[in-house]
């Protein structure tokens, strides 16, 4: 396995209090289709650097688009799920006396037509006000997050993440040490939640599966229409980045972990052709088959063939070769624009 490189935001999780005469605390909350997840981090001492440590943690599948794409609405179950995580979220930003936070809501709350309800709801059972980003912010934020991972040798990039409702693209180009520059990004109504809503996902068949491929194809070629990226990537100038928790997952089937492990799947790197391997391993699989297994559960088994799909359809229309795979995205972006303010 290539060893990961250097981490410029260390997200090993020490939970202890906010001490006295420590740096600035701050929190970053993401609430997806899927999931919710929040870090709690403090700035580096080094003064200058663009770091922050890690002191809190949490992540939670709700799955708040569950319906959605049927009834146009948030259930009241998904609802209940979410404000019973935010609840926790809202509990730790407290016991930490954050000085400084941002939380974000993305695709599931731009297409409800009763998510004004759900943020008073919100605001009113845990003091959390949500801000609805567009897609333009989310993949600005994933860039800014999985940015430490990028080459700086290579002069462009293909930066994805596969969420539940959506799948954020990003085409960047590198110039040294200065930011990546967001050349053109692209929101994909396809996420692991709708696909598998739509297709099915705990009994997948393969002509299910391809015809799943095929309709993400088709959506991601007006990005290869616009800037013609397979030219830089038979020059050798593209490399590809993934966050999400498809690419992690397969990491971690890749790498035959007993549990998931953080430190060993972000920032690896595989081959497509490892990747294809890790795919249709899954899916031969059962979907118990699936639940059992140590990194997916049952939380995870019916969403993530649609994840692979997904992928398999990037990486059909962009042959890079490899996949550098981040285990980081919105919530260290907006935790590394918060330090550094």
């Amino acid at each position: 396995m290539q060893k990961p490189l250097p981490i410029t935001a260390d997200r090993t999780v020490a939970r202890r209090s906010n001490a006295a005469g420590a740096g600035a605390t701050y929190a970053a909350l993401d609430l997806g289709t899927n999931n919710c997840r929040l870090l709690v981090a403090r700035r580096a001492p080094q003064a200058g650097q663009r770091s922050f440590t890690v002191i809190d943690a949490f992540s939670r599948i709700v799955r708040l688009g569950e319906g959605l794409a049927a009834s146009g609405k948030l259930c009241e179950a998904a609802m209940a799920r979410t404000i019973g995580a935010l609840k926790i979220c809202a509990r730790k930003i407290s016991v930490h006396r954050v000085s400084g936070a941002r939380y974000v809501a993305t695709e599931a709350c731009r297409r409800a037509d009763n998510c004004a309800e759900f943020l008073i709801r919100v605001r009113e059972e845990t003091g959390l006000d949500l801000e609805i980003i567009s897609t333009d912010e989310e993949a600005r934020l994933v860039v800014a997050g999985c940015a430490p991972l990028l080459d700086r040798c290579v002069p462009h990039a293909l930066v994805f993440d596969i969420g539940g409702g959506s799948t954020e693209l990003a085409w960047l180009r590198l110039n040294g040490d200065a930011e990546p520059e967001i050349l053109d990004s692209l929101s994909l109504p396809h996420g692991v939640v709708t696909l598998s809503d739509r297709y099915g996902g705990c009994d997948v068949a393969p002509a299910t599966y391809t015809a799943m491929v095929d309709e993400v194809h088709a959506a991601i070629r007006v990005v290869e229409g616009r800037h013609g990226i397979c030219r830089h990537i038979a020059a050798g100038a593209v490399q590809m980045l993934g966050s999400s928790g498809t690419v992690t997952t397969l990491a971690a089937v890749h790498l035959a972990l007993p549990r998931y492990s953080r430190s060993r799947v972000d920032g690896t790197s595989l081959s497509f052709e490892e990747l294809r391997c890790a795919s249709r391993h899954l899916a031969a699989q059962s979907h118990g088959e699936r639940v059992r297994h140590p990194c997916i559960g049952m939380e995870r088994a019916d969403l993530v063939l649609a994840g692979c799909a997904i992928l398999e359809a990037i990486c059909l229309l962009w042959p890079v070769g490899r996949l550098r795979v981040a285990d980081r995205g919105i919530r260290e972006g907006i935790l590394l624009g918060l330090v550094n303010r």
